[in-house]
């Protein structure tokens, strides 16, 4: 609860704090044509690299392959867009920097591979060979 509070209260202010310091180096009107420039501008790009997301997508599935990541990045581009098209400029380098394919991709295998733990690799469910589990035992009747 307290970051939908921090989300939807915060950013704003933080982005009102940011577009007031700009304005008052540059002046208004300059402030408010930076912002549609910068939205104007992410938006083509996101149009582009979405094009070629899609055709990546449609060429995964002409070679039967499922398009999971190709799909995945469509989809931080779409949260791209929609961060460039909200006024201010904060926001607008974080669309900006999801729109670095790199970071993107990085972004993904960060999130579908979080960090590793910590086990030793011959610990854990993981290891390799058999599963032994050490322990003492008697049979009843004997």
């Amino acid at each position: 609860m307290i970051l939908f509070l921090l989300l939807f209260v915060g950013a704003p202010l933080i982005e009102l704090y940011f577009l007031i310091q700009v304005s008052s180096h540059i002046g208004a009107l300059p402030t408010i044509g930076l912002s549609i420039f910068t939205a104007l501008l992410g938006g083509a790009l996101v149009r582009i690299q979405g094009f070629s997301v899609l055709m990546r997508v449609r060429d995964a599935m002409e070679r039967n392959r499922m398009p999971a990541l190709e799909l995945l990045d469509g989809a931080v581009l779409l949260v791209a867009g929609l961060v460039l098209l909200l006024p201010g400029f904060v926001t607008d380098i974080l669309g900006f920097l999801l729109l670095v394919p790199e970071l993107r991709r990085l972004l993904i295998a960060r999130v579908l591979h979080p960090a590793p733990d910590r086990t030793p690799p011959d610990e854990g469910p993981n290891r390799p060979g058999p599963r032994v589990i050490e322990g003492e035992f008697r049979r009843e009747g004997d």
